[in-house]
């Protein structure tokens, strides 16, 4: 096994770490931020870093494998889920966000498969797919550190430091949204030859 495969499945493993922390009872705070919140943030930093740095390894050393490409995004797929998961628990984002999220990654795995079957070819994320991605994980990162819950900042009693973050983290999962379902659309759109077969 190459070291990219490691990686992934290092980021894997690195899941149920951030699922326990919540069950370890960590008392106290920094900057008014609980630290379990922070513990679970630089887990889920390091295991979003390892998926950049598999990728690079892979292609750098040629090492691209079928298993990496079936592993790969189901790593992320798990890593994402589980940290949103884990913020609808604590109350800083409404259930909605991740079974839109759930949803279109079903649709899109299942055309992938098809397409995989029929056509022999492995598809590829397009801008949507790269720019959800991307949005999710910014926004996740700040969502463990921002002390209010999604959208708060539409209540007007928001200052400073605390407005910024929770703007940016309304704005970023918004447009992640957004980028989900458009993303999903692309794939339904561009597969519509497969899905009448």
């Amino acid at each position: 096994m190459n070291l990219a495969n490691k990686l992934t499945i290092f980021r894997i493993i690195l899941v149920p770490v951030i699922v326990i922390i919540p069950f370890l009872n960590i008392e106290g705070d920094l900057w008014g931020i609980p630290i379990t919140y922070l513990i679970i943030d630089a887990i889920f930093i390091i295991a979003a870093l390892t998926d950049k740095l598999d990728g690079y390894i892979a292609r750098s050393r040629n090492q691209i494998t079928t298993f990496g490409k079936f592993l790969d995004p189901i790593a992320d797929k798990i890593l994402v889920l589980a940290a949103m998961m884990l913020l609808v628990e604590f109350g800083k984002l409404p259930a909605w966000i991740p079974i839109i999220v759930v949803t279109r990654e079903f649709v899109v795995s299942g055309y992938r498969l098809i397409a995989v079957e029929k056509k022999g070819k492995v598809i590829a994320a397009n801008f949507w797919g790269k720019l959800k991605t991307v949005t999710q994980m910014i926004a996740i990162v700040l969502a463990f550190i921002d002390i209010n819950k999604f959208g708060e900042i539409f209540n007007g009693r928001l200052e400073g430091t605390e407005f910024v973050i929770n703007m940016l983290v309304t704005i970023l999962m918004s447009v992640s949204v957004v980028a989900t379902i458009f993303s999903g659309w692309e794939y339904i759109k561009d597969g519509t030859d497969l899905l009448k077969e």
